[in-house]
């Protein structure tokens, strides 16, 4: 078939909708420089693994933890290589799957048997979040560096997730206990003083006398400062004024 009537039959064929028919992910955080066109794999299963050259075997990358994976040719200074994105569901299932493979890729270099590691020449890896990058082939230290530093994973953080039955994280449901907290205090510091100040009054109307064996004028204690003054203030010298006017 001619490109013109392959691309005539993709245009025929039904585009899936919703999340399917996005690209995967893992797209946002590979390097663009060097890249040889046409050259992307994906793989969610050992078959699949198996078919597109893998430089790791499906054994070591487990799709036991749904893991998803991502393979691209670039064309480096040391040679063509292979760029292997492997995103794990977490940081940890990520770091601990880094560690048995470069723990083959070991073994593999020793000559121990073990055949998990296809290519056992150059071989760079590491972790960045729950993604193992992996670059294979014929390459240098520093062009490995740079083709792995290239990739980076960053956290994204949504602000519009709905979090109304997540009691924990939903700071809104912890404004709204706060307030009625407050109110609740409230309340009842004021049914606590309306009720003492009821019951001092109607103990006052009904029991005028002595309550509880304290009589009722030594309640409260008043220092009468107007009566001591009235009898310390001393009398004016020169007399009266009547000798004041005589004189």
């Amino acid at each position: 078939m001619s490109a013109a009537v392959l691309r005539e039959l993709a245009g025929l064929l039904p585009r899936p909708g919703g999340n399917a028919g996005t690209l995967p992910p893992l797209l946002t955080f590979v390097p663009h420089h060097g890249y040889i066109a046409n050259t992307e794999k994906y793989a969610e299963g050992p078959v699949a693994l198996g078919a597109i050259g893998s430089p790791i075997s499906a054994e070591l990358v487990d799709f036991n933890t749904s893991p998803e994976v991502l393979l691209r040719q670039y064309s480096t200074p040391s040679g063509a290589a292979t760029l292997m994105l492997i995103e794990y569901p977490t940081p940890a299932l990520s770091a601990a799957h880094l560690r048995n493979i470069e723990a083959a890729y070991h073994a593999a270099q020793s000559k121990a048997g073990v055949t998990s590691v296809e290519n056992v020449g150059p071989f760079f890896a590491k972790r960045t979040g729950p993604i193992v990058a992996i670059a294979a082939g014929p390459l240098s230290q520093s062009d490995a560096q740079t083709l792995l530093g290239a990739v980076n994973w960053d956290a994204s953080v949504t602000w519009n997730e709905n979090t109304y039955f997540d009691k924990k994280n939903n700071i809104a449901n912890l404004l709204v206990n706060i307030i009625i907290l407050c109110i609740i205090v409230g309340a009842l510091s004021l049914a606590a003083g309306l009720a003492f100040g009821g019951a001092r009054v109607l103990l006052r109307r009904f029991f005028p006398g002595p309550v509880f064996g304290h009589a009722d004028q030594t309640e409260f204690i008043s220092l009468n400062l107007e009566d001591e003054v009235v009898q310390a203030s001393p009398a004016r010298p020169g007399g009266s004024a009547e000798g004041s006017n005589g004189s």
